[in-house]
């Protein structure tokens, strides 16, 4: 009886139809430059400051909930936003028109890249590189101005981004963020202060002497099938879609046909400049392996999590988000997550802007996306790039 009424409360709740919700999801598809960093930006903007179908404070605390988990963050809260309007059946929706655009353009890429080869595909996008990299800081910027809302949370932002330079893994820096702001925000300030100094003390400790470093992944088995490939990447890509990569390339690089070094290297560059969850980049190396079948096949399984997490488990993440006693928790992983998306917007700029006609077309798309207003900005200032990057040599 709980459980239907639980129900009937979600759908008297819903505000959208499906094929609304759809097509919401569908647009943000397609306008999903950029990354993780990007797309969350956009979806916060849209949801959160336009719509208003949470608030600021909820955001953050349900971003810092998906950011802990595997998968890709943007896409788990598209998922979300579709659960919270439309049930079950709206969260699948919402997740497929996010995903959909990117999954249809990477097919479409990976056929091309088959057929004519990375010499001919792949400068067709060097102008894209420079907007994306300007489309990145800005969301990064914007993005940190609605989480840092007090000096605590600031100097978590901080530490994190140090501890990122310095190759601490994500899952420690959450631990010492989370703890601070928790104390902190309880007005336990001297402990605050004392419990960041000692783990960060024994974070120091344990680097110096060689106890972990930033690269390391997990050892995962090989073999299963491309399926398989998929679904590791989509369970151990703690911290954001980022960490995808290196779990795909541990598995998939020399242990199927076609699936070489560049090839690897060729497919982060063009999922980088198309509309798409980054995590989409899995798909083109299934094509690669394993022609359209394989595609698929790794794409399931990769999203496979993504979708559940938030279908299966919505009830448990809505009562963590509400919880005040966790709050303080959630507030402290999201100062943390700026400060690893500050150190991944300068990364991705430094690769792609790499000499002068790239940095004036750089500094052109970031003063584009700061002073220009519309729905239209995006995908112009992203042709109008690629275009100037088909003209003038980068």
């Amino acid at each position: 009886m709980t459980a239907k009424l639980e129900r009937l409360k979600v759908l008297g709740s819903m505000k959208d139809s499906y094929l609304s919700l759809f097509m919401i999801f569908l647009r943000f598809g397609l306008l999903a430059w950029g990354g993780p960093v990007a797309q969350i930006n956009m979806i916060r903007e849209e949801l959160v400051e336009r719509r208003g179908w949470v608030g600021t404070d909820k955001f953050k605390r349900a971003l810092a909930i998906y950011q802990a988990l595997p998968g890709p963050e943007a896409h788990e809260l598209c998922v979300y936003f579709g659960m919270i309007r439309g049930g079950r059946i709206g969260g699948f929706l919402a997740g497929l028109g996010f995903m959909l655009p990117g999954f249809v353009l990477i097919m479409l890429l990976a056929w091309a890249y088959t057929l004519l080869g990375a010499a001919v595909v792949v400068p067709l996008f060097a102008g894209v590189a420079p907007a994306v990299a300007a489309l990145i800081v800005r969301a990064a910027h914007r993005i940190g101005e609605h989480t840092l809302t007090g000096i605590s949370l600031w100097i978590a932002a901080g530490l994190s981004l140090a501890f990122t330079i310095f190759g601490v893994p994500f899952f420690a820096i959450f631990v010492i963020c989370a703890l601070w702001q928790a104390l902190w925000a309880k007005g336990m300030r001297r402990a605050a202060v004392a419990a960041l100094v000692t783990l960060s003390a024994i974070t120091v400790a344990v680097m110096m002497a060689g106890g972990w470093t930033g690269g390391e992944i997990p050892a995962v088995p090989h073999g299963g099938g491309l399926f398989v490939e998929g679904l590791k990447a989509g369970l151990l890509s703690f911290g954001g879609a980022y960490t995808a990569l290196p779990f795909l390339k541990d598995s998939m690089v020399g242990a199927y046909p076609g699936v070489t070094p560049q090839a690897f290297l060729d497919g982060i560059a063009l999922s980088n400049v198309i509309p798409a969850p980054l995590v989409i980049f899995g798909t083109f190396l299934g094509y690669l392996a394993g022609g359209p079948g394989g595609a698929a096949l790794v794409t399931l399984g990769i999203f496979i999590p993504a979708f559940s997490f938030t279908l299966i488990g919505h009830k448990w993440l809505e009562r963590a988000i509400e919880n005040p006693a966790l709050h303080g928790f959630l507030d402290g992983i999201a100062a943390a997550v700026v400060g690893l998306l500050a150190v991944t917007a300068f990364e991705i700029a430094v690769q792609a802007v790499t000499g002068i006609y790239a940095a004036v077309l750089f500094a052109a798309a970031l003063a584009g996306f700061y002073f220009l207003r519309g729905k239209w900005v995006v995908p112009v200032i992203m042709i109008a790039s690629g275009a100037l990057g088909l003209i003038i040599p980068l």
